[in-house]
């Protein structure tokens, strides 16, 4: 193999190193996404119980001292661990001596903790004026409310989502993962790889920041523009798009199923399918959908009364209007599409053997077609497991 292929077989960020001081999964998740692409990253963990998420559960899995939480699992493949005590002055030493080295520093503390623990921004990068800063906060490094601690949960009420989320306006809901979290994390990624881009030019790092609730308004996507431009507040209407109809999810005879009728072409070959008119007055556009949709998913309904599940999608399908059913996980991991897309990884875990993990969602190809997506992918590291390693290699380097 090719040292350019060794290079495209291991990532394209193969030559960056990460160093991870964040807990629990907004930057958990922005390194990992790091390590998925390649770079080496090494979590920094507290000594005797390390990132909260190691707590998390049930589930857990494994026996005895091997025991794992699957949620700590989900957050930290490709990673190293080391345990320091950064308020001890020979574990903040080494911290400092992987600063020098590093590419990238992420944290997650709340606004001024590093800096009393003497690891503020300007002592790092005085240290290494090439590192790249990523830190994430709940609400924010300034404002009125900087401060605040941040979860998830809390953040999708604060920042809207709830409020659009759920069977109605009376029943706000949570979305079913930590999506503020998640969105800060992929938002932070890509600002890391912004700044990796512009030290190419300048041979400086910089500061990135970002929040959840900056992460999850950042989404807001028409129902920000909603309010913003016209003046309406969107509210949550359960499974039924508010702008688009039909598009959302309908009964059939033993099931639901999912349709997405987007443009006028599909609506009339979505009528010519089930025999319904498609110039009836008040449905001839979008727009008088809309305004009518509970009369439109009555007669939706109605002609899919007499299909099974199967039948209808076949049905739909052979219309050509984009529809789908409602898949549990177990479904989803089982479905050959999932896996053709390398969205499943199996990976060897020091205490827990062989475990199949949810895998990377980005793919690479050459200009001749030919993959170099890695394959090769490290479990999530056990408290301090490479403690020893990475102190030695620091004492390589002095």
């Amino acid at each position: 193999m090719t040292s350019a292929e060794t290079s495209a077989a291991a990532g394209p960020l193969d030559d960056v190193l990460v160093v991870d001081l964040s807990r629990a999964l907004a930057g958990p998740h922005a390194t990992m996404m790091l390590g998925d692409l390649g770079a080496r990253v090494i979590k920094v963990e507290s000594p005797g119980k390390g990132d909260d998420t190691r707590g998390w559960g049930p589930p857990f899995v494994g026996e005895g001292d091997g025991v794992q939480s699957t949620y700590f699992l989900s957050a930290n493949r490709n990673k190293e661990s080391i345990t320091l005590d950064l308020k001890a002055e020979a574990d903040h030493a080494i911290l400092l001596e992987m600063v020098d080295r590093a590419d990238v520093l992420v944290e997650n503390f709340r606004p001024g903790v590093l800096d009393r623990l003497g690891l503020g921004v300007d002592t790092l990068q005085a240290r290494n004026p090439r590192l790249i800063v990523l830190s994430i906060t709940g609400f924010g490094h300034d404002g009125p409310e900087g401060g605040r601690a941040g979860y998830d949960q809390i953040a999708q009420g604060e920042a809207g989502l709830m409020s659009l989320t759920g069977s109605g306006p009376d029943d706000p809901q949570r979305v079913g993962v930590p999506i503020g979290d998640l969105l800060a994390g992929i938002y932070g990624t890509t600002g890391v790889l912004a700044a990796l881009h512009e030290r190419e030019r300048t041979g400086l790092g910089q500061v990135v920041r970002t929040s959840l609730l900056a992460a999850v308004v950042g989404v807001h996507a028409f129902q920000g523009t909603r309010w913003t431009v016209a003046g309406e507040v969107g509210r949550a209407q359960g499974n039924h798009h508010p702008s688009i109809a039909p598009y959302g999810l309908f009964r059939c005879r033993d099931t639901a199923v999912q349709i997405a009728v987007g443009s006028e072409a599909l609506w009339r070959r979505f009528c010519a399918a089930f025999a319904l008119d498609p110039d009836a007055p008040g449905f001839a556009s979008n727009g008088e959908r809309v305004a009518r949709r509970e009369e439109l998913v009555e007669i939706v309904e109605k002609a899919f009364a007499d299909f099974d599940g199967e039948e209808l999608l076949a049905r739909l399908a052979e219309a050509g209007i984009p529809a789908g059913r409602v898949r549990t996980l177990d479904e989803v991991y089982d479905w050959e599409q999932t896996r053709s897309q390398g969205l499943l990884v199996d990976v060897e875990h020091p205490t827990l053997g062989t475990v199949t993990l949810p895998g990377p969602p980005l793919r690479f190809f050459g200009a001749d077609g030919s993959e170099s997506t890695r394959r090769d992918h490290a479990a999530p590291p056990t408290l301090d497991e490479d403690g020893a390693a990475i102190r030695r290699w620091l004492a390589e380097q002095a």
